[in-house]
């Protein structure tokens, strides 16, 4: 097959789709709400998806032929996925390619800064809820002992990620660095 040909016939995949494939294969099966409730406690601390979002990607992925869907004949008629083989091919190529894009960085108190904010009066706020963030991080990593690399080092950046901004907003609120 050509590379137009497989151009014309690969599905679009999305960041969002991503994560619906990769939750998918750590829970299945699952159901949209079983990802949602995956996804609180892993992948939103740094890429929010909207769970009405996980809920139709996982309908449009099955229509692709990525996962497979089962419904329940009586009762609540939930829908249930599984990782189809080529779900799991394409989500392996995507782990695989290196990626350079940087995150985007959506953040209100910086926003306020930038608009001339009082510094100070930011930092009191930004320093209680990035401390928060960080407890929630180190106990997630005690007890995270035995999961896979991936997630630990996700954990690792993410605590990183919250020092610093401790670091920042404790200079700014006149406290020094922490």
């Amino acid at each position: 097959m050509s590379t137009a040909e497989n151009t014309a016939t690969a599905p679009r995949l999305t960041e969002t789709s991503y994560i619906v494939l990769g939750l998918v294969e750590q829970a299945q099966p699952a159901t949209p709400y079983a990802l949602k409730r995956l996804a609180e406690f892993s992948t939103s601390y740094f890429w929010t998806v909207p769970h009405t979002q996980l809920y139709s990607e996982c309908a449009r992925l099955a229509g692709e032929g990525l996962l497979d869907e089962s419904r329940e004949e009586e009762g609540r008629r939930r829908r249930t996925y599984r990782l189809t083989e080529r779900g799991a091919q394409l989500l392996e190529a995507w782990r695989d390619e290196p990626t350079s894009e940087l995150y985007e960085l959506r953040d209100a108190g910086t926003l306020k800064l930038f608009f001339g904010a009082d510094p100070a009066r930011l930092a009191e706020a930004q320093l209680k809820a990035h401390r928060r963030r960080l407890e929630e991080y180190e106990e997630l990593l005690t007890r995270a002992a035995g999961a896979p690399r991936g997630r630990l080092l996700a954990l690792e950046c993410g605590i990183g990620h919250e020092r610093e901004f401790i670091r920042f907003w404790s200079a700014l609120s006149g406290g020094g660095s922490e």
